[in-house]
């Protein structure tokens, strides 16, 4: 049996809810299988991985997959996954946000767990949209997108999330697409690996509800999109080059060592036990 097919065997719960309630098309399938794919590569246990999530589409993940997980509340997911590595801070854990789960009502926790700069992996799963509540425009919802609650076009400024997490304090920051699935596996086993707040923004998309209202066609469309609109990231040296004026730039934008927050908090524990 080829691995592909055997990861499915050894990291999936078959007893639990399948077919999956994801609309077919969707992306989200391919960003769980980069984890697994990542997970694999790394040679964890899966004793040794939970994986949080909040909710949302994206929030059915832990559902699916056979790590410890939590399925916790709207927008909390980071603060659950603080919570976790407190006091089991060797485990990896993996935290699975959609953008209205990570930014919304999650905001807050999101920019202090960067700005802490605590050993998660944070996912988040960009689709522009509130896609299972009945596609209200979302944080990173494009300015003139139209959606249940913009009828007439959204005239807000969408969250630059990787820029967001840079700017907070974060690690690690990178930014792939479900089209790129194997090159947004390496991003996440960048970050699974990492030490510190790590970010991946992997650009999805949903055509149920904002792909429809905007007439982007159908997934396989959405997913061309993906393709055409996109580009690596290169040497900041360079200065921004046109070509990425208006594209996705996939890559890894921060990679940089500074003191994590739960070694920084042993230190503290030890202080205080001496004195």
């Amino acid at each position: 049996m080829e691995r592909e097919e055997q990861i499915i065997y050894d990291y999936l719960r078959h007893k639990k809810k399948f077919p999956n309630m994801w609309c077919a098309g969707c992306g989200i399938g391919i960003v769980m299988h980069a984890i697994i794919r990542a997970v694999d590569r790394l040679g964890l246990d899966k004793d040794e991985v939970a994986m949080i999530s909040g909710i949302g589409c994206t929030g059915r993940m832990p559902v699916y997959v056979d790590f410890n997980t939590m399925h916790t509340t709207h927008g909390r997911a980071l603060a659950f996954a603080t919570g976790l590595k407190m006091v089991r801070p060797e485990m990896k854990v993996i935290v699975v946000m959609g953008d209205g789960d990570a930014l919304a009502i999650g905001g807050n926790h999101f920019i202090h767990a960067a700005r802490r700069n605590i050993g998660l992996t944070a996912i988040v799963v960009n689709n522009s949209v509130y896609g299972m509540t009945g596609g209200q425009y979302s944080p990173t919802t494009p300015t003139g997108g139209l959606t249940t609650t913009g009828p007439y076009g959204n005239i807000e400024q969408p969250f630059p999330i990787c820029e967001l997490s840079q700017a907070a304090g974060a690690a690690f920051v990178a930014r792939g697409t479900v089209y790129h699935a194997i090159e947004l596996d390496r991003f996440i086993g960048k970050a699974i690996e990492k030490k510190g707040f790590s970010v991946v923004e992997a650009v999805a998309y949903c055509h149920t509800t904002y792909g429809r209202l905007n007439k982007l066609g159908k997934p396989v469309d959405m997913m061309r999109y993906l393709k055409e609109n996109s580009v690596k990231v290169r040497d900041p040296a360079e200065g921004k080059l046109k070509e990425q004026e208006g594209k996705i730039v996939r890559g890894v934008l921060v990679d940089r060592d500074i003191p994590e927050y739960t070694e920084l908090y042993d230190q503290v524990i030890e202080r205080a036990q001496a004195a």
